[in-house]
C-alpha cells in the first residue's frame, strides 16, 4: 500500500497531510527517513511519524451513513464545499468511505476503519440499489439497454464537465422497476453491480434524460431503511456476520487464485527447464556428431594422401 494511503488509513491524517509530513521529513520506515512519495509499505514494515509508531488497525468497525445532498465524499475540498466529514461525528474522521456518491446524490454510504475491507468492497460486484427520478418517460430503448447492457464511445452526457472519462460500458441491470410515472417524469428503482463514475447519470444521459433525484437505498444487502438524513448507525450483528462470511469467501477465492497462479508459474518454469534440457541435449548431440564427422574426415584424408608417411625417430 502506498505510504500516504497507509498513513491516512491508520492515523488521523489525510493523504495530503501525509504527503506534507513526508515532505517535512517526519515519516520514517524501519527507522529510515522516507523521501519517496511512491513508497509501498510492505508487510513487517515499521512506520513512525514524528517519532510515534503507527499502529495498523486490525479491529473492524462498519458504519452506515445517510449522506445528504450537497456534500462531497472526500476529506477536503479546495473550493470550500461541504464534505461528509463535516456532517459525520468526529470519531469517524479517520474512517474510509466505501465507494462514492456524487455531490447531488444522497443515501446509503458505508464507511469502515479497515483499509482491507474498504478495498475489497469497492472492487466487489455486490448489488447496489437506487431510487431514481428522471425528467423523461421511460422508453423501450432504455429498457432494452437495461436488459442487454450498453457500450458508449461517448458517455460524457451526464458526467461532470471536467471529467476525463469519455467512453463507458454498462453491464445489464440486475433489476429495474418503474414505481411511478407522469408525462414529464419517471420514478424507478434499479439495481446494478457496479459503481463507476456517475454511471447512472451517464446511462440516462445517453437517452437525453436528466436524473433529478438519485438516492442509494441498499449496498450488498445493507439497507438504509428509516435512517434519517445526515445520521449514522453501526452494523447490526447479522450484518457483521454476513460481512465476515463474505470476507471469508473472498479470502478463499484469493487463496485459490494465488495457488493457481503459483501452480501456473511452477508449470511454466518446469516447461522452460525441460525445453532447456532438450536444447542442451540437442546441442550436445550436434557437437558429438560434428566431432564424429570430423574424425571420419580426418581418417579419410589420411587414407587418400599416399605421400603422407609415418615418421620414425
Amino acid at each position: 500500500m502506498r505510504i500516504n494511503k497507509y498513513i491516512s488509513h491508520n492515523t488521523k491524517y489525510s493523504r495530503r497531510e501525509a504527503d506534507k509530513l513526508i515532505e517535512a521529513g517526519d515519516v520514517f520506515v524501519n527507522r529510515k527517513k522516507i523521501e519517496d512519495f511512491a513508497y509501498n509499505v510492505q508487510e513487517g514494515d515499521e512506520v513512525s511519524i514524528k517519532g510515534l509508531h503507527v499502529k495498523e488497525r486490525t479491529e473492524l468497525t462498519m458504519v452506515v451513513f445517510n449522506k445528504p445532498k450537497g456534500t462531497l465524499v472526500t476529506r477536503k475540498d479546495d473550493r470550500g464545499r461541504s464534505t461528509i466529514f463535516h456532517k459525520l461525528p468526529g470519531k469517524f474522521r479517520h474512517f474510509i468511505p466505501i465507494g462514492r456518491l456524487d455531490f447531488a446524490s444522497e443515501g446509503l454510504l458505508l464507511l469502515t476503519d479497515s483499509p482491507r475491507v474498504a478495498e475489497v468492497m469497492m472492487k466487489s460486484g455486490l448489488d447496489r440499489t437506487y431510487n431514481i427520478k428522471i425528467d423523461k418517460p421511460f422508453s423501450s430503448e432504455m429498457e432494452e439497454a437495461m436488459r442487454e447492457g450498453l457500450i458508449l464511445d461517448d458517455a460524457r452526457a451526464g458526467g461532470h464537465e471536467k471529467s476525463k472519462i469519455y467512453s463507458m460500458e454498462f453491464e445489464p441491470f440486475i433489476h429495474y422497476e418503474v414505481r411511478n410515472a407522469g408525462a414529464n417524469f419517471t420514478k424507478l428503482r434499479v439495481t446494478i453491480a457496479e459503481g463507476k463514475n456517475r454511471e447512472l447519470r451517464r446511462f440516462f444521459g445517453h437517452f437525453e434524460a436528466n436524473v433529478l433525484d438519485l438516492k442509494r437505498v441498499e449496498f450488498g444487502g445493507i439497507q438504509l431503511n428509516n435512517l434519517p438524513t445526515g445520521k449514522t448507525r453501526f452494523f447490526t450483528r447479522r450484518e457483521y456476520d454476513d460481512l465476515h462470511k463474505y470476507l471469508k469467501m473472498i479470502r478463499q477465492v484469493e487463496a485459490q487464485e494465488k495457488k493457481e497462479e503459483e501452480d501456473r508459474v511452477k508449470a511454466e518454469r518446469l516447461r522452460e527447464k525441460r525445453q532447456n534440457q532438450t536444447e542442451d541435449q540437442r546441442r550436445r548431440a550436434e557437437s558429438a556428431e560434428k566431432k564424429r564427422l570430423k574424425e571420419i574426415n580426418q581418417k579419410n584424408s589420411n587414407k587418400n594422401n599416399p605421400n603422407k608417411k609415418n615418421k620414425k625417430f
